[in-house]
Parts: C-alpha cells; structure tokens; sequence
C-alpha cells in the first residue's frame, strides 16, 4: 500500500513557561494568512501552532503563514486561538490540516487565496479519549480516507476518516502496558516496508530514573493488524526510554534512547545500577529486534550522555549530546532530568550507524534535547526554546543552524499545507 505520512521521523516536552497573553481571533472565525505572499515560494502556506500559559491556564494559536524567513517574530493577528493544547497535523502539501482540542479533532480546508476554512469534526470521546496530547505525529495518515491515531492514555489505535471525519474502528495494545509506569510514544514513527512503526518508552511513574524496556507497535495499513514487539535483553545487558529511531542505509531501524532518558543517566550517573543510553536494532521485515546489537551510546561519546539519534537531510543522521558547559549549572542527584532535556544544552554530532563512530558538528549551536524536525520544501528546520518563552525554527538542512523564524510561546507542530 502507498502510504502517505505527515512527516518521516521527529517529541513532546511537558514543560510550557508562562508568557503574557496575545490576543487572536477564536476558532469559530475563519482566519486570512498572516502573510499573503512568498516571492521565493508564493504557493506554498505553512501551519504553526504556538502555545501561552497564563496563569495555569494555556491557550494555543495556529497561524497559516507563506513566510517563513522574518526578522520579526510571527504575528498571532489573524491566528486560530483554541483553549488548552492544540496541534496541527495532517498529510503534507494537501491544502487541508486538522487541530486537536481536548478529545475533538477538526478540520479545516484552505481557500484558493490560503486563507483556513473551518470544516467537519470528530470526536474520540467515544473510544475513551479525554484529551489529545504529546506530539503530532501520532497522527499518521495512509490515504484520503484513513488515518491512525496512536493513543496512550488508552492503549489502543484509532482508526478514523479523515474525509468523512468518522471513526471507524480500534487497534488494542494492552499488553504494551506496565504497570507504574508512564508509557510515551515516540515523536518520529517511522514509515518502513509498507508498515507503521512506533517507537515506545517508559519511566516510573515516581522518580526520575528508567524503566528496563524498550519495544516498537507494528501497524500493517494494509489489513489492520497490529503487533507489540517487545525487547529482550541479555543478562549484562538494559536500557531505557528507547523512543527515538532512524533508518539505516541497509534498511534496519536503529532505536536510541531519548533525551530525557540521556538525561536522567547524566543525574544518575553516579549509581551503578542506572541504565546507560543505547542504540538498538530491529528489523521491519523480520519483525524482530537483532538480539546481537546493543551499543552503549556513552562508548561513542568519551563517557558523555548521549540520545535522541535523529534523521537528517542528505542521509545523514545525528546524535544529541550533553555538554555540561553549555547547561552552565552544577549536575547534581537532586537535578531534574526534564529541565536537563529542556535545556539550551544538547551539542549536535553526526553518527555514521556501519561504523557505529560519532562526531561533534562544530557549526551547529547547542539546543534543547527534544527537538522536533519540521520539512518544508526542501528545507528541514529544527525547534529551539528561547530563556525567553519564544521558539526559534532554525536551519539544519545545511548545518548552519541559522534562525529562520521566531514564535511567540512554544511551537512543538507545524505542516506545510500547501
């Protein structure tokens, strides 16, 4: 089956800073762009989603724009505002996008001018879904009448109609659960061998260290079926939070731990018994993991804590590195792993995956560990929180890690919709 996917491979992080609240239009209006022309690309409209807290409460703003080079940062005038978390997603280039808020997921179609139309809704109450949270890109869209929606709190896949904006079954995966623990999926599902591929990860649901799992849900669009794939580690070896992958040049998934997981190894370091940071292998033909690959990623960097293996432009693929220097504060027990993660402090380094060697990428500038990469044309841009409750879209396609928009709040999705 032809698949088509939103994005190939791109993670939520739970802590939104307080910012002062911008006024917007309300969701029951229908915006115009915020720029209405692009000399270098006047076809093209992009979705940002950016979202505020005020006193507790947030409120996310989606804004339809044709520009994505501004030296100013991106005006919410004429933009969407829904209550609470929202996100845009959707297949790429389609002149439609869909926002989530609370358990509602509705669309909206673009004008002949770019301008969004509201259009039909449907609700996931009904499967026992509450609120719509973590990432976009557990949204995966197969054809113009079914999509997938890969839901947590409920374990279970939603099958849904994205044109007739129905439900239309559900895909269970109970047995992926464990208990006292919180699972989280990955921010960058995979699109292999005509099947969906989704990396999991779990922490205890106190304290900040990690939960000896690692696994991957199989979903065959084709017939529906559904498989858990869990790992089984040998005796000396373990890891956790394995929720990030990449395909490799001979066609194997390669699965690292993420940067909340290289992160608490970095708190944690000290005891014997934390997990260390991986790199596994599984392999989507064969539906297995390779029980002969496992890469202590801390042997790649000189001892240092490493995650978040991403897949770059040009085939290349990178490793998120922590620098204590760039962090500029003491890394202690008491430190929170999440504040680590979310910190300006995660060097970029290209991993070569048939050599299994890494080196550091001395033009790109430290980031947040959880990045989220964002394609538009043939660009690929990556997320930065800013000190100063802005995000920055910066440049990777050529590793200057130029900024090439600002936000106001925090951006965690974006589609280019035409």
């Amino acid at each position: 089956m032809n698949l088509s996917m939103t994005l190939r491979s791109v993670r939520w992080l739970a802590m939104v800073l307080a910012l002062p609240l911008i006024a917007a239009c309300g969701d029951d209006e229908d915006p115009t762009p915020t720029d209405p022309t692009d000399p270098v690309n006047p076809a093209s409209q992009y979705a940002i989603v950016t979202q505020t807290t005020v006193d507790g409460a947030s409120t996310s703003y989606i804004a339809v724009t044709s520009t994505l080079d501004r030296t100013e940062p991106l005006s919410l005038a004429n933009a969407i505002e829904v209550k609470g978390r929202a996100l845009v997603f959707g297949p790429p280039k389609k002149d439609y996008f869909f926002v989530s808020s609370g358990s509602t997921v509705v669309r909206y179609n673009l004008t002949t001018e770019g301008a969004p139309q509201k259009g039909e809704t449907v609700s996931f109450q009904g499967q026992g879904v509450t609120d719509i949270t973590e990432y976009q890109h557990q949204f995966r869209f197969v054809s113009e009448t079914k999509a997938y929606f890969f839901d947590g709190s409920t374990s279970q896949v939603i099958i849904w109609n994205p044109t007739a904006m129905t439900v239309t079954g559900v895909l269970p995966f109970s047995d992926a659960k464990i208990d006292n623990t919180v699972m989280s999926f990955s921010s960058q599902p995979l699109e292999v061998a005509n099947q969906v591929i989704i990396p999991l990860g779990w922490r205890p649901s106190t304290g900040t260290t990690l939960t000896k799992q690692a696994g991957v849900l199989v979903v065959n669009p084709a017939n529906d079926s559904l498989k858990f794939v869990k790992k089984t580690f040998k005796e000396n070896e373990g890891c956790g939070y394995v929720r990030d992958g990449v395909v490799g040049a001979d066609g194997k998934i390669y699965l690292s731990t993420e940067a909340y997981g290289a992160a608490s190894y970095r708190v944690h370091r000290d005891d014997p018994t934390m997990l260390k940071p991986c790199l596994l292998r599984f392999d989507p033909q064969t539906g297995a993991f390779d029980d002969n690959f496992f890469v202590d990623l801390t042997t790649l960097t000189n001892g240092v804590a490493a995650g978040s293996v991403l897949q770059g432009p040009g085939g290349k693929t990178y490793l998120r590195v922590f620098d204590d220097a760039a962090y500029g504060s003491p890394v202690t027990k008491d430190s929170v792993p999440r504040v680590l993660a979310s910190a300006v402090a995660w060097k970029w380094w290209n991993i070569k995956l048939d050599t299994l060697t890494a080196t550091p990428v001395d033009t790109l500038p430290a980031a947040m560990g959880s990045t989220f990469l964002f394609p538009a044309n043939d660009r690929l841009l990556f997320t930065n929180f800013t000190s100063n409750s802005q995000t920055e879209l910066r440049e990777l396609t050529d590793e200057s890690g130029k900024v090439a928009t600002v936000t106001p709040g925090r951006t965690f999705s974006f589609l280019q919709v035409r």
